[in-house]
Formats: structure tokens, sequence, C-alpha cells
């Protein structure tokens, strides 16, 4: 009886001690978390001297990590694999990350920065009120194109690319979206159709234009450009802002037709540690002075209002990156349009690619 007894005492304090142990490790590892942030975004997206100013404000440590597509960003944080923070995806990208149960809501309560965000950018049809995102930048996709390089020729239309001699001169971005809508917005079809007679209509038509393109790229397009190795890009609007920064020869517009106009947002993973951080990093970015910085270093449009009286007015008078409200009307925004048609589009794409070889 006094063995069963000690025995039984022996595993007291074995669970004991294994109660306390848990206890430790769990304090340790909510310490590490609070401790550490996150965050998962675009290529050279953001400020790296703002990650630095962060950190030393706040003594978080910063892990900084970069995604190509929002495609990409959706699987590897479905996959869990790596606890992120935050993120940046686009609308249509939030509206799947929602219906996948990928995110948390955002307490704007934590968020009194969020006053400076111009109401225009807020309460969209992605993410009405705002529940589970944060405008952080904004643009639209048109055509970067050198003048001198093309004896003055401009592109006011989409149909302007068609023209046969522009042979070998046209650098398209690798984006399914922006490619299948340019061929769709070209035949007056919205970039959103759900038609497949129409998205095929559309890759037919940039079959056409195979003997015009030089090269389907992605950030190479930036580099390309600026050294003047072509003379006209499909692009987002940050990128032509960057390749006009270093070549003033090179000249953007969105064509009459229409385009996209898109946004990138800031949101907390489902997979987040760090939900604490995540909001002090969210509102650290809301701050005018930082916005006013990271979209200098950036290049793309801000969605701050405080922000930009604080920037260089030739840069945000600048219709071509800060189009009107009544330019705004004839863009559309990328709506998630689910899986089956999503394939359609990448499809179509697929096969636009392999015939323009």
């Amino acid at each position: 009886m006094t063995k069963y007894i000690q025995a039984i005492v022996g595993i007291l304090i074995v669970c004991v001690l294994l109660f306390f142990v848990r206890n430790e490790l769990n304090a340790s590892s909510n310490s590490k978390s609070a401790d550490v942030l996150t965050i998962y975004n675009w290529g050279e997206y953001m400020d790296p001297e703002l990650v630095d100013r962060f950190e030393e404000e706040t003594g978080i440590r910063v892990i900084y990590e970069t995604f190509d597509s929002n495609e990409a960003m959706m699987t590897k944080i479905e996959q869990g694999g790596t606890s992120y923070d935050l993120a940046m995806p686009s609308e249509y990208a939030i509206e799947k990350m929602k219906e996948n149960n990928l995110l948390i809501p955002i307490d704007s309560s934590k968020l009194p920065n969020l006053q400076h965000i111009d109401p225009y950018f807020l309460d969209l049809p992605f993410d009405p009120g705002n529940e589970y995102s944060i405008p952080y930048f904004w643009g639209t996709v048109g055509v970067a194109f050198n003048p001198t390089l093309l004896e003055g020729q401009t592109f006011e239309s989409w149909e302007d690319l068609w023209d046969p001699a522009l042979k070998d001169e046209i650098i398209l971005v690798d984006g399914a979206r922006e490619v299948i809508g340019m061929g769709l917005n070209s035949l007056g079809y919205s970039l959103n159709s759900t038609n497949p007679a129409e998205i095929d209509e559309a890759r037919e038509k940039l079959t056409t234009l195979s003997p015009n393109i030089k090269a389907i790229l992605g950030d190479e397009i930036v580099e390309t450009m600026r050294r003047g190795e072509a003379s006209i890009a499909l692009v987002w609007s940050g990128q032509a802002a960057d390749i006009m920064w270093v070549n003033e020869d090179i000249d953007y517009v969105v064509p009459k037709e229409g385009s996209n106009l898109w946004f990138d947002n800031m949101v907390i993973p489902s997979t987040a540690a760090n939900v604490e951080g995540a909001h002090k990093f969210i509102n650290f970015m809301l701050d005018p002075e930082v916005a006013a910085q990271n979209a200098d270093y950036v290049g793309y449009s801000t969605p701050n209002k405080d922000a930009l009286p604080i920037m260089d007015p030739e840069v945000t008078e600048d219709t071509r990156f800060y189009p009107t409200e009544e330019m705004r009307e004839r863009l559309e925004v990328y709506k998630n349009l689910g899986p089956e048609m999503l394939g359609k589009y990448n499809e179509a794409f697929l096969k636009f690619k392999i015939d323009a070889q």
C-alpha cells in the first residue's frame, strides 16, 4: 500500500512539474510573439527606414517577407506554415480571404490614425465597413511609353497598341487579370466579365497583338523601360512612376476605354501570432508623415488625405497618378470572380502566352 501511495504522489509531482513547465513555455512563447511582427508584402512596397523606425519606437522586431502575386500570398497563408501577422493583398484577394476565413477582424478603436484616410477609400464593396482591411496604396493599370523612341506617338486608346509600326516594341506585365483585362477593355467589355465567349474573344484579339510583343515580364519591366530597351509597357501606375523617376522621357496614360482601379489594403491573417503588434503597425503606417515618406519611396498613390499636403505637389497634383474622381468613373475595380472563372482567365492568359512566343 505504501508503494502505491508513493507512486500516486510521484505521479502528482510529475503532473505539477509539467503544469509549471507548460505555463513557462506558453509565457515564453507569448512574450516572443509580442516582441516579433511578421509582415508579408509585395516586393519593394515599403520604405525600409520606416520598418527600422517602428522597431526603434516599439521594441518590436519585424520579420519582413515578400510575395509576387495575390495568389502566391493566399496559398502561403492558407498553408499556415508561417504565422504572418500582417499582409497587403489587393481588393479581390481580400474578398476571397474573407470567404475562406483567412482574416481576423480589425479593431478600429486601436487605430486613432484611421481619421487621416480619405473617406473615398473606405467602406468599399470588397470590405464594407472596413471590417477586415485598412487602405494602404491605390493606383491604376495603364501604358508607360517613351515618346522619344516612338516619334511622338501617344496611347489614348488601347487600339493604338495594335499599330503594325510597333512590331517587337511592347512589354506586358505578367498578370492574367491585367492582360486579359486589357483585351476585354479594348473590345468594350468589362474587365470583370464572366462571359466565357467574351474572354475567348479577348484572348483571340490579344493573339493578333503578338507581333508587337517584345516580352512578358515581372518586376524586370521597370529596369527594361528605364534603360530604353523597350518603348512601351503595360504596367501598374507605381511601376510607371518608378520608371519615370529615372528616365524623364517616359510618359504614362490610362486609355480612354477604361482600365483597372486597384486598392491594396493592410489585413491581419488568421495565422497572426501578434495581433496587438499588427494593430500598432497599421496605426503607425496611417500616420500622415509616415504615409507621405512611404509614398515618396514606393511611388504609388496614398489614400492618406493628410499626407498629401506634406508631399511634393508636382506628384500629388499629377492626374496620371492621382486621377480625379471624374476620371475614376471610367475605371473598374477587380472583383473576386470565384475559382472557376479565375481559372478561365488564367487558362486564357496561358494560351495567349504560348501563342505569343
